[in-house]
């Protein structure tokens, strides 16, 4: 990427990532990754997971490290004035991460239940505590100093790889690029001394010895979890600074570790977020929905919760609001990654698990109108989602609140040619006239019942 396009990327504004432009995408030219980008593009719903000795203390993950960020990381850090000691007791809590109540087989029912179609994962956070048994470092939930390493689930990754599998889901493995943990990123004694940001405490290339052990590091983990771990679907590579040119010039060679990945796993997709170019086979915005439809592939990151980790007293969102949420990403072309992070006992959250319920058990309904589908015009209106599957438009009528109220007509603002139009969910036809407005359907009696509005009414437009 050019030094000029480097510096229209910004990859985090208070800790929430923004993402590349489309002008930014770089079409594969692999076969296999093209045929691949159209399978995510039908899967349309991820869980994603956030889980680390961090739970804990049911802060947001890893950022309170780094001294640059602490203006609005450490607004929860109410024990301590003292930072390098925070530091230090942070990256103790690995001591102290002893999750028993963990089964992933119990997760891996959660997220069918719910609709899900593939799992990311955080094999490491930038943090550097690997969730997997590697062997490149002892900072990992097998090493000698973390009680869960004798557990019968230690390998966190194999267990939970092997559980999503077992339920027909895919596997994206999200990994750091960064790692504030080993002396071959932040190294102490180097120029930096003691103040943290989130790049390296040195220059690589006055350390070029120094960035080299680095780079290997990184290679050995990533080549890990391609080799090891069974099929990988995806590489979610996060930590955008980490890449050749921008502030501080940091070229891991990703383009080698990918490829060489793909000797093995040639399915792979490689999610570079924020860097664009051909390593970002899709991009990523974060706890945000863009405003108009993409060109390229694309999956938005929105929390359950409130926040990427567990948090003691996190509020979650009702299954009407992730209905909501998915719809417009999907109207939009995108797939949406839902977030939750589990608790430190091992445990998914109840307030969580139930909205995950309730969107399972619509999408049970009406999936129809979401998986495998493709953009619509006119897209997201607000109150409608359309999607189409080949020659069937699917507009999914929604309804703000419980408090709503179901009226005997619906006026759907759809102009094209339309024979038929039937409820998904139940097959009874509606009976619509077209006017200049679009569609006014006539709800089958059996959806006037005077009480509470559904989360929506989903129809089916056949031409």
């Amino acid at each position: 990427m050019s030094e000029a396009m480097n510096e229209t990327v910004q990859e985090v504004e208070n800790g929430v990532h923004n993402y590349s432009s489309e002008t930014d995408w770089v079409k594969p030219e692999n076969p296999v990754t093209l045929e691949r980008l159209e399978w995510f593009k039908d899967q349309k719903l991820a869980l994603m997971m956030h889980w680390g000795p961090y739970s804990q203390i049911g802060m947001v993950e890893s950022w309170i490290l780094s001294d640059e960020d602490g203006d609005w990381a450490r607004n929860d850090v109410d024990w301590t004035n003292d930072y390098e000691e925070m530091k230090r007791e942070y990256f103790d809590l690995n001591k102290t991460f002893n999750p028993i109540r963990f089964e992933p087989r119990k997760w891996a029912e959660a997220a069918a239940e719910g609709g899900f179609k593939y799992l990311i994962f955080t094999t490491k956070h930038h943090d550097g505590f690997c969730m997997w048994d590697t062997q490149t470092t002892d900072y990992r939930i097998t090493g000698s100093e973390t009680p869960f390493r004798s557990h019968r689930y230690a390998d966190v990754c194999k267990n939970l790889f092997d559980a999503f599998r077992d339920k027909g889901l895919a596997i994206s493995a999200y990994f750091s690029k960064a790692d504030w943990h080993t002396p071959y990123y932040w190294a102490p004694g180097t120029e930096r001394g003691t103040h943290t940001w989130r790049g390296p405490s040195y220059d690589p290339k006055a350390n070029p010895e120094l960035w080299e052990q680095f780079v290997g590091f990184t290679h050995d983990q990533i080549m890990e979890l391609m080799t090891r771990y069974g099929r990988i679907d995806i590489l979610w590579l996060d930590a955008g600074w980490v890449r050749d040119g921008g502030r501080v010039s940091q070229d891991i060679r990703l383009g080698e570790a990918v490829e060489r990945a793909r000797r093995t796993q040639p399915w792979l997709l490689a999610a570079d977020r924020t860097v664009g170019g051909p390593y970002e086979n899709y991009v990523t915005p974060e706890q945000t929905i863009p405003e108009r439809p993409l060109n390229v592939p694309w999956e938005s990151c929105i929390t359950i919760g409130t926040s990427f980790s567990f948090g003691f007293e996190d509020r979650y969102k009702s299954g009407r609001q992730l209905v909501r949420i998915l719809m417009e990403v999907v109207a939009k072309g995108g797939n949406l990654a839902l977030n939750v992070g589990p608790q430190p006992d091992g445990r998914l959250p109840k307030g969580a698990l139930r909205s995950m319920k309730e969107l399972g058990a619509w999408l049970k309904a009406h999936g129809e109108a979401v998986y495998g589908t493709r953009i619509c015009a006119p897209y997201f209106t607000g109150e409608c989602a359309f999607t189409r599957k080949g020659e069937t438009v699917y507009c999914t009528y929604l309804y703000a609140g419980e408090d709503s109220r179901v009226s005997e007509t619906i006026t759907i603002p759809y102009t094209g040619t339309v024979a038929k139009v039937e409820l998904v969910g139940t097959g009874e036809p509606a009976a619509f006239e077209q006017n200049g407005a679009g569609l006014a359907l006539q709800l089958p009696a059996s959806q006037l019942n005077g009480g509470a509005a559904p989360i929506a009414h989903v129809f089916r437009l056949l031409p």
